[in-house]
């Protein structure tokens, strides 16, 4: 995740001790997060956290990724496309309706691997345009 932080993509600065010290923890106390990693020669390339949700128009559960890096080294190999693939088939297998994520406008090639993944922007009208995705920090 440090990788991921310390990445323009991903807000440029490294993460805090704290969270260095306890994000594994506390990831391991939620049942609702699905935590992939992916390593070639057994080293880390890629992780991504996907978070079980719920869709009220649906009525069914939704696996939103809320965090997907490949490391530098290992990029255009495919292992994001693999990532991707298996938090598909656990949305699958949990009876998921939909997956999804949000991107930053900027990073083009993220945006190329979701759309060639089938992703697209999330619109319930036309008229009414696509869904923004808005924070509150209560910190």
């Amino acid at each position: 995740m440090n990788t991921y932080a310390l990445d323009s993509m991903g807000g440029g600065e490294e993460l805090s001790h704290y969270v260095k010290s306890n994000l594994t923890i506390e990831l391991a106390k939620r049942k609702s997060i699905h935590t992939i990693l992916a390593f070639i020669d057994h080293k880390p390339a890629g992780l991504i956290i996907a978070i079980e949700g719920f869709s009220t128009f649906a009525c069914k559960p939704l696996l939103n990724i809320h965090d997907l890096i490949v490391s530098p080294n290992y990029r255009r190999r495919g292992i994001s496309k693999l990532l991707l693939q298996t938090v598909e088939d656990i949305a699958l297998e949990l009876g998921c309706c939909k997956l999804t994520l949000e991107v930053l406008e900027g990073n083009s090639i993220a945006k190329s691997a979701y759309r060639t993944f089938g992703f697209e922007g999330y619109q319930l009208n036309p008229d009414m345009g696509r869904a923004l995705f808005w924070q509150k920090k209560l910190q």
